[in-house]
């Protein structure tokens, strides 16, 4: 198992060095001059931003000072989002650098060829044209009177800078419409995070719901991920716009945070002030694991909010159940449906909190109607809802398992870089229809 690990590790050192040689070879090496300034500024960054990124990954592990987090986490973390960026943006640069410079030859072929030659000039002309300066020259008529056979030399002429070479003018433009792209996409992604989530509105018919429940709102919140980066600010964002849909029943689906009660408390402050008429659940993600989530649970009680640690309640129509997150088994406090469901009446209609979506099988065999859950962010990050879909049932949306619906949130806040591509942040507000009404 050391042996695994240790591979790994050395795989991934590897193949961040990698990037980095390339990242630098392309946007460094190819574009400036040797020994010169900007070369040596550009080598230090290739060195020290991934040490940056290293630190704000092993911060929070490491027990380091919050302060500390946070000064690392800003630099560090936007520099892992800007990396992938701008390997995808030179990856796309590598088959337009040999178009470009095939475009520069041919112009420059073209512009050769259709270049006058020296023109012949008459001697007549050169004579009429010839005006001597020296001392025997007669004021006006340019004409020597022979008293000096010297005249001043001419001025030497100016010779202009001489261009880049053809290379060097291709990589700078492949490197800085690179660098442009991927920088702004991630000051655009990351004012999305800082913006806080949109609402989404979808509608869910439940065949087993009361007709006095029809129309039921659920504002279903998941991964917000207080920490480092996303703090107060970010958490009274959230209640602001839960608050602003007037829901019946507010569910936080897991992720709340990233770091301790000690570090955290003051930043979820803001989720005492949410409102409901059913009133605010929470089930546990694989975060709070991370966290402290016995710590985290107790906190979360006192601001208002419900924990559902294996358990139900009844609403007006339908059971809400929840269960703990899949990383609690490592703690023995794992999900526990049987506990969750078991003894219910299956006439009624059911809604589980679930932070993961592969639970929708044991949801399915406890026949659930709707499992609402969070955890993959819809990728967070393109290309990476692609690598999202091969460990979840479904990335993010409402989809269909059999008898049981599942709706996943892309969540509201961000884990690692608080950036977000190809996946906004949503709070969405489920309505629940019933087939009587």
């Amino acid at each position: 198992m050391v042996v695994v690990i240790v591979l790994g590790a050395l795989a991934a050192v590897s193949l961040v060095a990698g990037a980095h040689w390339y990242l630098w070879r392309r946007l460094v090496r190819d574009t400036t001059s040797p020994g010169g300034l900007a070369r040596r500024l550009g080598t230090v960054a290739v060195v020290v931003l991934p040490l940056l990124s290293v630190g704000a990954v092993v911060s929070g592990r490491s027990g380091m000072p919050f302060r500390a987090q946070q000064a690392l986490a800003w630099p560090g973390y936007l520099w892992l989002a800007a990396l992938l960026y701008l390997l995808l943006a030179l990856l796309v640069g590598e088959a337009v650098r040999p178009l470009l410079r095939r475009l520069l030859e041919r112009r420059d072929a073209t512009a050769g060829a259709d270049a006058p030659g020296e023109a012949e000039v008459p001697a007549e002309a050169v004579a009429r044209t010839t005006v001597s300066t020296g001392p025997g020259t007669q004021p006006g008529t340019g004409i020597s009177d022979g008293s000096s056979d010297l005249s001043e030399p001419p001025a030497p002429a100016t010779s202009p800078a001489p261009a880049p070479s053809r290379r060097l003018f291709v990589s700078r433009v492949v490197g800085g419409a690179a660098a442009t792209a991927a920088l702004a996409t991630v000051g655009y992604g990351t004012y999305g995070v800082l913006r806080g989530p949109r609402v989404k509105r979808v509608t869910v018919p439940l065949a087993k719901l009361a007709r006095g429940a029809h129309g039921f709102r659920i504002a279903v919140v998941s991964d917000i991920h207080l920490g480092p980066t996303l703090g107060r600010a970010h958490a009274q964002r959230i209640v602001d716009t839960i608050n602003s849909t007037q829901p019946d029943l507010i569910a936080v689906v897991g992720d709340l945070v990233d770091g301790s009660v000690e570090d955290l408390g003051p930043a979820a402050e803001p989720l005492a002030g949410l409102r409901a008429k059913h009133g605010s659940f929470f089930v546990t993600g694989n975060h709070e694991y991370f966290s402290g989530a016995d710590a985290w649970v107790d906190h979360v009680r006192e601001l208002g909010l419900r924990p559902l640690e294996n358990e139900r309640v009844e609403i007006p129509g339908f059971d809400l159940a929840g269960v703990n997150d899949v990383a609690g088994e490592s703690e023995h406090t794992g999900p526990d449906f049987a506990k969750a469901l078991d003894g219910r009446d299956r006439a009624r209609a059911s809604v589980l909190l679930a932070h993961q979506p592969v639970v929708i099988d044991d949801a399915v065999r406890y026949g659930v109607d709707l499992q609402l859950s969070g955890h993959t962010h819809g990728g967070q990050l393109w290309p990476g809802n692609l690598l999202a879909g091969l460990a979840n049932p479904t990335v993010a949306g409402l989809e269909r398992y059999g008898d049981t619906q599942l709706y996943v949130s892309r969540g509201a806040g961000a884990w690692g870089p608080p950036v977000r591509v190809g996946a906004p942040s949503d709070i969405t507000v489920v309505e629940l229809a019933s087939r009587q009404a």
